[in-house]
């Protein structure tokens, strides 16, 4: 087993969570507490929903606006799933690496959002 550094976000959004992230040399991970990953599953859940309907409406030769005004709302669920989970990783994840002295987080972080925003 990999040796992990671990620390934990000791603030409880409701009560119940309890967010942990975990740092070795080569990997990070983040278990999220009961209620963040209930939503951030949910909203999945709905977005592949949305995509089989889209895969539906191409076999069964659905008219092509009908079929890009649903592609529009799957891109608009996905930029939803992406500000929640920004959020959540800034109060969380963010917050947590500046309090123990991992400023690079920060770089990181402007190179994730870089990227969003392309």
């Amino acid at each position: 087993m990999e040796d992990y550094t671990a620390y934990m976000n000791l603030e409880k959004d409701d009560g119940n969570n309890i967010n942990k992230c975990c740092y070795n040399k080569n990997h990070k991970n983040k278990e999220r507490g009961e209620k963040e990953y209930k939503d951030l599953i949910h909203r999945l859940n709905r977005i592949e929903g949305q995509v089989r309907g889209i895969k539906s409406m191409v076999e069964n030769d659905a008219y092509c606006t009908d079929i890009l005004v649903q592609v529009a709302a799957v891109n608009a669920a996905l930029n939803s799933f992406n500000k929640v989970l920004l959020a959540n990783h800034i109060k969380t994840c963010v917050t947590n690496d500046i309090r123990e002295g991992r400023e690079e987080t920060v770089d990181e972080l402007v190179k994730v959002l870089q990227r969003l925003m392309k």
